[in-house]
């Protein structure tokens, strides 16, 4: 159960103070700049060696966040033509230390027993469904759009590891990258949708939110907001199980069967049919030994 401070969720950037550098750290070329569409504050993370640019949370290893919330939200735009990894150390309740990592630079998900590495598929704002391999699997396109990323952890260490999940110790987030903010909540928050809609079909009911202003992407009036950015949910879970990498795999956020907003099937073109099929077959599940599945 989340602390009374980490309720209903924590803005972390805003609660550890990232900007004061004392109770997080950085390294290479790590700035901050007014981003004019965003209307706040965003940090850029850049350099030729992901490793070597980063900002990190806590400033050292031996400190913990201890973040309890099982969403974990990132908001961010990788930068065109580069690559970018983060890395999230978890603490399970069984005091294990897991990484999680996910970058455009993995080809393929590999696991052990303290290592999920997952690939991240860069999707265009615009891109042809049947565009190469290539083109899919690895640096970001140049219309590559700012992204809501929610990474359920607990579902992660559970599927993947067959652990239970603590608490998020800390965030590593590599060059290249822009990063607006960061947000532990147990509320999945929906950006889609407005307060006055949330109301009137009672989502609190559902455990949906709409995301929190301070978190939010701006829409300009008359724009929708899914025209404008994308939103991953992670793991997304479909037919098939849980997939192995992390994609944009529809045009709007997996909602509950339940979920009044959604129930309307979404209908894919042909075109977006055929970039996931081909997305599936890049990323083709891989069995996690059983050995750690005890």
């Amino acid at each position: 159960v989340p602390a009374a401070w980490q309720r209903p969720y924590l803005n972390v950037f805003k609660h550890f103070r990232v900007e004061e550098w004392k109770r997080s750290a950085r390294e290479g070329d790590v700035a901050t700049f007014t981003d004019t569409r965003l209307k706040g504050t965003v940090y850029r993370i850049r350099g030729s060696i992901p490793g070597s640019s980063y900002l990190q949370l806590p400033r050292t290893g031996t400190q913990s966040l201890g973040l309890t919330g099982r969403y974990l939200y990132l908001l961010f735009r990788p930068m065109p033509r580069k690559h970018f990894v983060v890395h999230l150390d978890v603490t399970t309740e069984e005091k294990q230390v897991v990484r999680i990592s996910f970058s455009s630079l993995f080809k393929e998900f590999k696991s052990t027993a303290t290592w999920l590495q997952f690939p991240f598929v860069c999707g265009a704002a615009g891109g042809s469904a049947r565009a190469p391999r290539h083109e899919l699997v690895g640096d970001a396109p140049t219309d590559v759009r700012w992204t809501c990323l929610v990474l359920d952890l607990r579902s992660i260490l559970s599927l993947y590891l067959n652990r239970h999940y603590s608490h998020l110790k800390s965030i590593k987030l590599c060059s290249s990258l822009l990063v607006k903010n960061l947000c532990t909540s147990d509320l999945v928050f929906d950006p889609g949708v407005t307060f006055s809609e949330a109301r009137q079909a009672e989502l609190a009911c559902h455990g949906v939110a709409p995301m929190p202003r301070e978190m939010a992407f701006p829409v300009p009036k008359g724009e929708k907001w899914h025209n404008l950015y994308d939103y991953i949910r992670f793991p997304s879970e479909g037919p098939k199980g849980p997939k192995d990498s992390i994609q944009k795999s529809c045009p709007g956020p997996a909602a509950a069967p339940e979920d009044p907003v959604r129930q309307q099937p979404v209908a894919l073109t042909s075109a977006v049919r055929d970039r996931l099929s081909l997305i599936q077959q890049i990323t083709s599940p891989k069995a996690v030994s059983a050995s750690w599945r005890r």
